[in-house]
């Protein structure tokens, strides 16, 4: 196993494992962290979602004793953070936006150096450095000079060096700008499995996608202010649009959704050529009942989409602007 086996609990069952409250961060006359609290429980990965410039990058050197807060606390598996707390920060593993690895060395190489500052050594640091491999993909290029790797595999090694040590809590700052579509998919798929293993996450990105499909509870940062937080579910909540069901079927259109109407959950529904529109506050939910009234009104159905509003409509809903670059 990558690290020993934690049992996945929510943040109401167990501590959590990283605790920032009231954090503030100015430089100058701007202020770049501006009273920001949240936790984030062991097995939840935590997205904070915003622009360039909203102050996530700084959010997260605060939480890594990497800059002195002006105002606030962070806590990481129940001890302060700050600059000079060398024990608090042995709990973290922190993987910057820019690559932070030897080019002329290998992909094992680079592991076991950053391993060797963990104070891993001989058989525990081979067997360490095996596994991380095999987590981010690169057990194959185990032997070959990081300086050949494409940037995503680079990115790859580097979220490896800050696994080494078992971390409770693993930063990853912006982890997949400039890679490639597959590098990308790579990165997400081994961020997916970490909260399984009990590590909690906090990933910070400016692509929505990428929240929603990693992080069980998204903040939403904009200019230093955490604006809104909460599961995907909860916060596209706070735009009050529906959901859509868009079924493509063949038979008495006008008749599904008559029948679709009746149901409960369902705010409208209406028939066009060839398919009917369904609008819900619970789309997902309500799907098998869609079909099932579907099945008992004689409709085939060809075809099924859900739309459901997304972390840009929210952005939108609360700053007043789409969610830039």
């Amino acid at each position: 196993m990558l690290w020993e086996h934690r049992p996945v609990s929510t943040t109401a069952e167990a501590a959590p494992v990283l605790e920032c409250e009231d954090l503030v961060r100015r430089f100058g006359e701007r202020t770049a962290v501006d009273h920001v609290s949240f936790t984030v429980g062991p097995g939840e990965t935590y997205g904070l979602l915003g622009p360039n410039g909203a102050g996530k990058s700084t959010t997260i050197k605060l939480v890594c004793g990497l800059l002195a807060a002006h105002a606030g606390t962070v806590h990481v598996a129940g001890r302060r953070v700050d600059e000079r707390a060398t024990h608090a920060k042995a709990a973290i593993g922190y993987v910057p936006q820019d690559i932070a690895l030897y080019p002329d060395l290998t992909a094992a190489e680079n592991l076991r150096f950053f391993g060797s500052l963990y104070d891993l050594r001989g058989t525990a640091l081979r067997q360490r450095v095996a596994e991380v491999l095999e987590l981010i993909g690169l057990a194959d290029r185990a032997d070959e000079r990081a300086d050949s790797f494409s940037g995503g595999m680079k990115r790859r090694l580097n979220i490896g060096a800050a696994l080494l040590h078992q971390p409770r809590l693993l930063v990853l700052d912006e982890p997949t700008v400039g890679v490639d579509p597959q590098s990308r998919h790579a990165i997400l798929e081994s961020v997916a499995r970490l909260g399984g293993a009990g590590i909690a996450v906090l990933y910070t990105t400016h692509y929505m996608e990428e929240a929603q499909r990693l992080c069980d509870r998204v903040g939403i940062i904009d200019r230093g202010r955490l604006v809104a937080e909460g599961t995907h579910r909860e916060l596209v909540s706070l735009v009050q649009e529906q959901d859509r069901i868009v079924l493509g079927a063949a038979g008495d259109l006008t008749v599904l959704a008559e029948r679709l109407r009746a149901l409960a959950g369902v705010v409208g529904a209406t028939a066009a050529d060839g398919s009917v529109e369904v609008l819900a506050g619970d789309a997902r939910r309500l799907l098998p009942r869609v079909l099932e009234a579907a099945d008992a009104a004689g409709a085939a159905v060809t075809s099924v989409e859900v739309v459901e509003p997304d972390l840009e409509a929210v952005f939108l809903h609360l700053t007043g602007s789409a969610l830039r670059e």
